[in-house]
């Protein structure tokens, strides 16, 4: 038949599936009726061997003249080699937003963990989100160095986040969109302009710790934090969480979300599945650390984790009011990580093994090719974590540190 809008309007809607209707002029060119009654101009044609059906517009906001021309168009496209499917679908890439490729940036991170994400849609929404509908072709290098300097005022290491985060979409993009012919549509990363000229902020890494004398001091007002604060059940749940992160070393994150299933106190031992280097870390108790889980499992029987709160996460998220308050009483600044670096100084100023230190720590040793051939089971971890724990309550006065043996009268 020949498609003209008098016999186009006359054709029957299909019962199920689709009907196409191929014009006997033009050909490739053809209509395709859904169930739903759905009209849509369509044009076939073989492309490398296989037919391929590439949609022109509906009937009737395309008239039949209309998609008659664009056929045409696309027909002589196709005897010059071009594939219009693979010109629409990279015209369609050349138009994608930094927001639709920061979402298809996300999909294909399937590892990535919460915290990771949420400081990046942090970092998108609050420092590039006016450059979110924008086609991620339309940012260039002075914008990329504009915003930085912009976020730096307030915050170089935000600034330094914000644009790495930028970077890795970019690179997302370079290896997943192409154009018609095969090469990407991105060839250039806008934010390679900060290395170039060297302009990323220079972040001096925090080495500030909790110091021996300060201990005895900040461990006291910590104790006397339910003196301060009104709500004394919320408050012994963050003072063990504080001195969980003191005596063990675990992140802080690590620490918030410790669950009940992971903890086996027949074996005197807890475990954090999911960390930082992607690696599960088993620890052992020390006698302190065993009565605060304890003293924890009888606060919180019927909760899955050790420091519930009520929180999106379900569990304890940094207790920023509580540390103010400890701060303030005891003038002593400090954050979660300071306790984290307190307990590693305190290990390596006892000479414990650096394997021993490192498998506390969770830290890798990928490039140690000594450590490679170390199996440093748990158990072995016991003797320098009890260690540890002795060292930190002879500091602050809980605990003697040596063991004294009184000199008998020799009268």
């Amino acid at each position: 038949m020949k498609i003209t809008k008098t016999a186009l309007d006359k054709l029957s809607t299909p019962t199920s599936g689709q009907a196409f209707y191929r014009d006997d002029q033009l050909k490739g060119f053809a209509v395709r009726i859904t169930q739903q009654g759905v009209r849509s101009f369509i044009l076939e044609k073989r492309i490398n061997g296989k037919v391929k059906r590439y949609t022109l517009g509906r009937y009737p906001e395309v008239t039949v003249e209309a998609a008659r021309k664009m056929a045409q168009v696309e027909l002589g496209k196709i005897a010059q080699g071009i594939n219009p499917i693979s010109e629409k679908k990279a015209n369609e890439c050349k138009q994608k937003t930094l927001q639709e490729i920061y979402n298809d940036y996300l999909t294909s991170r399937k590892s990535m963990k919460p915290k990771t994400k949420h400081d990046y849609d942090y970092a998108l929404q609050h420092h590039l989100q006016d450059w979110c509908k924008k086609p991620i072709l339309t940012i260039t290098k002075n914008m990329v160095t504009s915003r930085h300097i912009k976020i730096g005022k307030s915050s170089p290491a935000t600034a330094n986040l914000t644009m790495r985060l930028l970077r890795a979409v970019f690179n997302f993009a370079k290896a997943s969109y192409e154009d018609e012919y095969g090469k990407p549509i991105i060839t250039e990363n806008p934010v390679g302009i900060l290395s170039q000229t060297r302009a990323w902020y220079r972040i001096e890494r925090r080495d500030s710790v909790i110091k021996a004398h300060e201990l005895p001091l900040w461990y006291k007002t910590l104790n006397e934090l339910t003196q301060h604060r009104k709500d004394p059940e919320t408050t012994a749940l963050i003072q063990d969480y504080l001195l969980l992160v003191l005596f063990t070393g675990l992140r802080k994150q690590e620490a918030a979300g410790l669950r009940w299933e992971w903890i086996d106190f027949k074996d005197r031992t807890f475990m954090i599945p999911d960390t930082k280097n992607g690696t599960k870390h088993v620890l052992p108790m020390s006698d302190y650390i065993e009565k605060l889980l304890q003293r924890r499992r009888q606060a919180s029987t019927h909760h899955l984790f050790v420091f519930p709160a009520n929180s999106t996460s379900g569990h304890l998220e940094e207790p920023k009011k509580a540390m103010i308050k400890i701060t303030e009483l005891s003038g002593i600044n400090f954050t979660l990580h300071d306790l984290r670096r307190t307990f590693i100084t305190i290990a390596d100023s006892l000479d414990i093994a650096l394997y021993a230190l490192k498998r506390l720590l969770n830290h890798k040793m990928s490039t140690d090719v000594t450590a490679g051939y170390i199996v440093m089971d748990v158990e072995r971890l016991r003797s320098p974590m009890q260690k540890i724990t002795d060292y930190i309550l002879s500091l602050v006065g809980e605990k003697q540190s040596a063991t004294v043996i009184p000199i008998k009268s020799m009268s």
